[in-house]
């Protein structure tokens, strides 16, 4: 549902043109649309809170009436209610995954994708109108098919596509904007322009005046949008899995890039404590997915290749862990939903207890016989512990029959106690509980470690209390952070009529254009030019006849007779020029004023790491209601003496554990993706 936005009505030609790909229709019945709808709804109806609050509050200040304080501190306690309501069903909101899983995915772990931020709509028409006639002099009216094309990508990006269509859209929109920057924001003045946008956790909104804001918000929804991307992948296929771990590497690659860009943007979801944790989470999303793309094809049933699968479990349940612990501090635990935390501890909980099943079945299930590498095992048994128990050896334990199943033991013992324990977490979550694929893996897994451990039980040896050292994370492939090259594509500028913009920028005063007439001789020993575009007036003879009209040096040429010449050279210039008759012609010239002393930008804050004063600009508005780029500078000459200038340019595997889609209990029949004692061959190998 997508369609094509074409300034000043050119066709699409398949070219980079500047041509941008609408977003989704807004009112299209998906699950996703209908989320982000109630998240707006939900943004509306917090923001509408606040005014009523921020209004007691100054109510109760302003006044010494005793039943007046009594009526409005308990509307206060109403509003504050309210509130509390509002922000626990945007954090439902949060919690739902399931709608951004793939249609196919109903047999693996859900991964968590970040809800697009919601903005208003803002209206460029009058502000960029009168600044167009004010600072550069000309008809505003005359770019309205421009600005009602920036208005129409900005919309297009409040609901873009599911795809990189959608992302490109907003890296594009991202593109535009140091360009809108450099050409409508002057640092001596205020536009007037309200970006206002909603905090994605809590709801609460964010006014600026200037685009920092708007900046960030993208790049954040560009993340978002990624994000849901990887969580929409088939990850029943390798292809699916490999766009999985890009989408998720390339949320994390934006994320550290609006990390290092924007500092200080006044909304909490966007801090730098809070977009550390989400690269983390992108991260850890990513190293599971890789994990799953490994195991996929299935794994041999060879020592080496459990301890390697083992090691890789292991990382990924690092690295939830990370998060996790990320997740529970002050104050991200206050803006996080408690789903996200409870999600990472139960992830870091399965994964660990897989790495010790994984290890258990390499020792109990494999022993050392002359035809093995002794070496090469010892070696990978090495590379499992950081630690082993004092008088163990790795080669001990591999050769020696009873250390080996005492090992063994302990691991799977140890897999039992962390299925428990995820299972555990899990219950306590009201979320979470709705996920019942996450149920059915979790109570699987415990279910086959359990039938592991019963397969070598030995009821004389249940006083043996040996506690499994830790398996040593380890990855062969690591999650790496991604700048997706979208967000370096190049754009043609809305409103390049006005000049180049190293000249005619909003940093930049004009006068107002002169109309001078220019002779022969003037043409021929008056003045000469230089510069790419526009065209700059140099060594201006002071008795010409074009200096007795007004020309002056360091006049800059932007038209001849009646065609723009912002953007000519001097050899365009040339062959305007060189058929001057005796009448002479016209031309329009503009001056470099000087510089008008900065002022300061306003900004909505945040204090003490929560947003709490925000600007009350924010609450009352209603939609209701680089420097300049050097320009190469030609040898001074006579007129004539100017050239046109020279242009530089196996055969058993065992698996991750699944959802068993045929409707049974995933233990009456063999899972295809997670060891079982019972899932042995004849040959004594997994099927």
């Amino acid at each position: 549902m997508t369609d094509t936005i074409l300034p000043n009505g050119v066709e699409d030609s398949g070219g980079d043109g500047g041509y941008f790909k609408k977003g989704c229709n807004p009112l299209a019945q998906t699950g996703r649309s209908k989320l982000q709808n109630k998240r707006a709804s939900l943004n509306q109806q917090i923001i509408k809170q606040m005014r009523m609050r921020a209004g007691a509050e100054n109510l109760l200040k302003a006044t010494n009436n005793n039943k007046v304080k009594e009526m409005v501190a308990l509307e206060l306690s109403y509003i504050n209610s309210n509130l509390q309501l509002l922000m626990g069903q945007l954090e439902g909101l949060n919690s739902s995954v399931d709608v951004y899983q793939s249609a196919q995915e109903t047999a693996n772990i859900p991964l968590i994708a970040l809800g697009l931020k919601e903005t208003k709509d803002v209206d460029f028409s009058t502000p960029f109108k009168d600044f167009i006639l004010e600072h550069y002099n000309e008809d505003g009216r005359s770019f309205d098919e421009e600005i009602a094309d920036l208005m129409d990508v900005r919309q297009a990006c409040r609901t873009p596509a599911r795809t990189e269509i959608g992302v490109e859209l907003l890296a594009k929109y991202y593109n535009h904007l140091p360009l809108i920057e450099n050409r409508f924001f002057s640092p001596a003045r205020q536009t007037g322009i309200f970006f206002t946008w909603y905090d994605s956790f809590t709801g609460m909104p964010v006014c600026q005046q200037n685009l920092s804001l708007e900046k960030a918000s993208i790049l954040f929804n560009m993340a978002a949008l990624y994000s849901q991307i990887g969580t929409r992948s088939d990850r029943q296929t390798v292809e699916g899995l490999k766009e999985a771990v890009s989408a998720f590497q390339k949320a994390a690659g934006v994320l550290n890039l609006l990390k290092e860009t924007f500092t200080h943007i006044p909304s909490y979801d966007m801090s730098p404590a809070m977009i550390s944790m989400l690269i983390r989470l992108m991260l850890a999303q990513a190293q599971q997915c890789l994990l799953e793309k490994i195991v996929q094809p299935g794994v041999p049933n060879q020592f080496c290749s459990l301890i390697k699968i083992a090691q890789e479990a292991a990382k990924v349940s690092e690295v939830y862990d990370q998060v996790h612990q990320s997740m529970i501090q002050m104050p991200i635990k206050d803006h996080v939903p408690l789903f996200w935390s409870t999600m990472s501890q139960v992830k870091a909980n399965h994964y660990r207890s897989m790495a010790h099943y994984f290890v258990a079945s390499a020792l109990l299930d494999h022993q050392l016989s002359p035809s093995d590498d002794e070496d090469q095992q010892e070696k990978t048994l090495s590379q499992v512990y950081d630690q082993l128990p004092e008088e163990c050896l790795p080669l001990d334990i591999l050769k020696n029959k009873d250390k080996r199943e005492r090992f063994g033991k302990a691991h799977i013992r140890h897999a039992i106690s962390g299925h428990e324990e995820a299972v555990r977490i899990y219950g306590r979550c009201e979320h979470l509980n709705k996920l019942d694929a996450l149920k059915d893996i979790l109570e699987a897994s415990h279910h086959l470690s359990l039938e592991k451990y019963s397969d070598y039980e030995d009821e004389e040896e249940f006083t043996d209390y040996m506690e499994a050292p830790e398996v040593h994370p380890k990855t062969e492939h690591r999650a790496e952070l991604e700048v997706p090259t979208a967000t370096k594509v190049k754009v043609i500028d809305f409103f390049q009529r006005l000049g180049p913009l190293s000249v005619f920028s909003a940093k930049q005063k004009w006068t107002p254009p002169r109309t001078v007439r220019i002779y022969p001789v003037d043409r021929d020993e008056g003045f000469t030019l230089k510069g790419e575009a526009p065209v700059q007036v140099i060594s201006l003879d002071p008795l010409s006849p074009a200096a007795a009209d007004g020309l002056k040096e360091g006049d800059y040429i932007v038209t001849v007779g009646k065609k723009d010449c912002k953007w000519m050279g001097v050899g365009e210039m040339l062959q305007l020029l060189k058929d001057v008759d005796e009448d002479g012609i016209e031309i329009q010239v503009v001056s470099l004023m000087e510089s008008s002393p900065t002022m300061p930008t306003k900004s909505a804050t945040f204090s003490g790491n929560l947003p709490k004063t925000y600007s009350m600009i924010c609450l009352a508005y209603d939609d209701e209601e680089k420097t300049p780029k050097s320009r190469k500078v030609t040898k001074k000459s006579s007129f004539l003496s100017w050239g046109l200038k020279n242009k530089n340019k196996s055969a058993s595997t065992l698996s991750l554990p699944t959802v068993d889609q045929h409707g049974t209990l995933p233990w009456n029949k063999p899972i295809p993706t997670f060891p079982s004692s019972s899932s042995y061959n004849n040959d004594g190998s997994f099927h």
